[in-house]
């Protein structure tokens, strides 16, 4: 059968699917989401025997049975839509610009900056009181600092966050983190007002300071969000703003054929919603009387829109659940209409589709689920997605981070770079070792003049050869850290310990991947089993 004929197969309505396996299924996604790119890097097996590029692979940190999920949820913002930062970030930063400048009487020069989408990365902290952006490794110490887009000094660093007696936490008031792609705008925005404060004092507000400033920002961004500026936008022309993605119906239709339920959770609002999805699942019609209007709500079970996460993931939550008429748009009160799940209504379906606000425990009686770990949610959000629902009820979950395709195609190309770093840390350890033990023996040891002469000299040499080791080892990890980025460095990394992030990821989230669609490559029964761990030592007796 010709690709094109199948996925019209698989395009067209489910009770005129044809029988297939989830062999084919595979096969077809894999067609549509792995078009091999130049210098791809290919590893793994899927379901039909084809190997997985690296960068869409999905990688586990906690051993999970697709066997015993029996729904799988999805975020809609960044998750199953993938928004163009170069146009939907831009026109984010336009709109919060426009409002201080309008709104917050700042002044009109700063309708002419300009916004660099590829400055900013995801995992940094804002310090509003200091006016400092941070990159910190998984203890919290802070690596990398910028005072708005001045790089600051290690004896900066040190004397703001590195001299307290008590390690900062850094969080909320104080800081900002930036841990979903909507907020790499403000933060960039941020950065140009800290300098162009420390520039300009008096052309700010009277009486504002960093803090005040990163303050006016979020109202601005929330502006945009309560007005509709910015999804009026979208609505009116998606496919400028959304990655197309062909392979979302069929993932779709592979889980539904596995015989598990679909729902999608957002806090969007439903008329953002349906022509968010319409654009990723079919032809949006103006005439809601069309027949195919919506024809994107048979691919889920559930939808609920409005839904305020993280605060829907607790259950003593009291938001008021409502039915969204999809035509009109109209609400109706749910609450009352919504059954317990039994055993027995393990294969019912719910009579209606689509809600607005509500609960997890509303979520949880919908789809008649007896067990939070039953669920697999997919979200962008660590906080708002991945671990309220993780930690709080106990959900499988995976994260979709869009970054990582192109993280671990440069990790594969830094392979020698990376062995050399290693080999060069080794030898400056094994330098300053050798030192060591010489300055001991000169200090405390008794020897003879010709004998303290002979150490001496060999000590200068050593500490020569240690400088020159050191610079080569500096060079080397600046060249390494600029490959990825070249002001922020590898996402997952700061230096040779896991950033902050990638902490972050590890605990909460079970799968990750860079597009949700991934989920489609593999068998919707697979058991996802981690890698093994390591302590240090044993990277030092096995030889890793």
């Amino acid at each position: 059968m010709r690709f094109t004929t199948a996925f019209r197969l698989l395009s067209s309505s489910s009770s005129s699917l044809p029988s297939f396996s989830f062999r084919g299924c595979s096969h077809w996604i894999s067609k549509v989401a792995m078009e091999p790119k130049v210098g791809e890097v290919w590893s793994g097996t899927q379901l039909s025997g084809e190997s997985i590029p690296i960068g869409k692979q999905i990688f586990c940190n906690r051993s999970l049975n697709m066997r015993n999920t029996t729904a799988v949820g999805f975020d809609m913002d960044y998750t199953l839509a993938q928004y163009k930062p170069e146009t939907f970030e831009a026109l984010a930063y336009q709109g919060t610009i426009d409002k201080l400048v309008n709104d917050l009487k700042y002044p009109d020069e700063l309708l002419k900056w300009q916004f660099n989408w590829k400055y900013m990365v995801r995992g940094l902290v804002l310090d509003k009181k200091r006016g400092n952006i941070l990159k910190m490794d998984r203890h919290k110490y802070v690596k990398v600092a910028y005072h708005g887009f001045r790089e600051m000094s290690k004896e900066e660093k040190v004397a703001a966050y590195g001299s307290t007696l008590i390690r900062d936490s850094f969080d909320e008031p104080d800081y900002a983190l930036i841990d979903t792609l909507f907020s790499l705008a403000e933060a960039y925005l941020f950065a140009q007002l800290v300098d162009f404060m420390d520039k300009n004092p008096g052309k700010v507000p009277a009486g504002t300071d960093y803090a005040l400033m990163y303050r006016d920002v979020r109202f601005a961004v929330d502006l945009c969000h309560r007005d509709g500026t910015l999804k009026k936008m979208v609505a009116l022309d998606p496919g400028r703003y959304i990655n197309e993605d062909l392979a979302i119906v069929p993932m779709l239709k592979m889980i539904h054929k596995s015989g598990r339920s679909t729902f999608l959770v957002t806090n969007s609002l439903w008329d953002y919603t349906d022509v968010v999805m319409n654009f990723l699942c079919g032809p949006h019609y103006p005439d809601v009387s069309y027949p195919d209007n919506h024809k994107w709500l048979q691919y889920f079970d559930v939808v609920i829109t409005g839904s305020s996460k993280p605060g829907f993931f607790h259950d003593d939550n009291r938001a008021n659940l409502f039915q969204v008429e999809p035509d009109s748009g109209k609400l109706l009160n749910a609450d009352l209409q919504i059954p317990s799940p039994r055993p027995t209504m393990k294969t019912m379906k719910p009579t209606h589709k689509v809600y607005q606000g509500g609960n997890v425990g509303h979520l949880h009686r919908l789809l008649s689920i007896a067990s939070s770990s039953q669920i697999l949610y997919v979200g962008d959000h660590i906080y708002g997605d991945i671990l309220r629902s993780k930690k709080v009820l106990g959900w499988r979950t995976m994260l979709v981070i869009p970054e990582l395709a192109e993280e671990v195609m440069l990790l594969s190309d830094s392979k020698i770079t990376r062995k050399e770093l290693r080999q060069l840390r080794r030898d400056r350890d094994l330098i300053e070792d050798k030192i060591h033990r010489l300055e001991w023996s000169l200090n405390f040891e008794d020897l003879k003049e010709e004998e303290k002469q002979n150490l001496l000299s060999e000590l200068e040499d050593l500490r020569v050869k240690r400088e020159y080791v050191r610079r080569l080892h500096q060079e080397a990890q600046r060249n390494c850290h600029q490959r990825f980025h070249k002001v922020w460095g590898q996402l997952m990394k700061t230096g040779y310990q896991n950033s902050r992030f990638a902490h972050q990821v590890e605990r909460f989230a079970c799968l990750y991947s860079s597009q949700v669609t991934n989920l489609g490559l593999y068998s919707p029964d697979k058991y996802y089993r981690p890698s093994e761990d390591f302590m240090p030592h044993e990277f030092d007796v096995l030889g890793l």
